[in-house]
């Protein structure tokens, strides 16, 4: 083999082990985001509350990045933890994988549930249900758990995610504003909710809630810098709505890129997050 045919395999062996050992890290390598939410309807105990966001959990099986999201919940010491959405993936159903993490977490601090688009696509979500029940997680389906320190008090509000409604004729907006009304809260106190949906920001905002925390669009998949996702579920392509936090008028959305992948099965500059929001009344 001439010399020059042997540098040009060794050159493109080179850059494929490169190229596997960047997707590796962007797939395994946990990043922590931190978001100080100031508000001055945040009642003063409620100043340095933690809450962890855990999104699109997806059932994620590498052992690396479980561990790793096990002990940074475990060093933050948050005060509750929330999951937004697709704890398991309908794809490649695995209670077991998502029922093992929980029982690792669930002595940090109280946990709250709501469900996303691929819990809704299956049928043993009751089963899913039950066993996060019986390992302490509250679900929150189109409910109001009343946080309380003290003698204050704020909303956590949970909605399930729109199809579970199975309604076809009928818009996500629409099912999720009969959601928020069943879900019976003093909409005078601070209000914080659990949703999946990051695309229906404008109907949150039409409700006048001051919190949200949602996943689902994975950050957009691969991220480009300064223009920032690829496509998102729900949003398309170039989507809006794919990491961070977003204002409209008295409403805050704080979007997670979750830690699993579903159909697509990489990230790109897009690695798995871990979402700790901290509640301040001021600065």
């Amino acid at each position: 083999m001439k010399k020059k045919a042997i540098i040009t395999i060794s050159v493109m062996i080179a850059i494929l082990v490169l190229c596997g050992i960047y997707l590796h890290y962007e797939n395994t390598k946990l990043q922590v985001s931190n978001y100080n939410i100031i508000n001055h309807n945040i009642p003063v105990d409620f100043n340095n509350y933690k809450i962890v966001q855990i999104s699109d959990f997806h059932n994620n099986k590498s052992n690396a990045l479980t561990n790793d999201l096990i002990k940074e919940i475990e060093k933050q010491k948050p005060n509750i933890i929330v999951l937004t959405g697709d704890l398991i993936d309908s794809n490649k159903i695995d209670i077991e994988v998502a029922t093992d993490f929980i029982k690792n977490i669930n002595n940090i601090a109280p946990i709250y549930f709501i469900s996303g688009n691929h819990e809704s696509n299956i049928s043993s979500y009751p089963e899913l249900k039950e066993q996060l029940e019986k390992n302490r997680v509250i679900v929150l389906d189109n409910k109001t758990e009343v946080l309380k320190i003290n003698e204050s008090e704020i909303n956590l509000i949970g909605i399930d995610d729109p199809r579970m409604a199975h309604e076809n004729f009928v818009s996500d907006s629409e099912i999720i504003k009969v959601e928020l009304d069943n879900a019976k809260y003093n909409e005078n106190k601070y209000s914080i909710l659990l949703s999946h949906r990051p695309e229906l920001f404008d109907t949150y905002a039409e409700k006048e809630l001051d919190l949200i925390l949602v996943g689902h669009a994975h950050g957009g998949q691969i991220r480009i810098p300064f223009i920032g996702g690829i496509v998102a579920p729900n949003q398309g392509f170039f989507p809006k709505y794919t990491s961070g936090i977003f204002e409209e008028n008295k409403t805050t959305m704080v979007v997670s890129r979750g830690i699993g992948n579903s159909i697509l099965p990489f990230r790109i500059n897009n690695r798995p997050e871990l979402v700790i929001v901290t509640l301040n009344n001021k600065l």
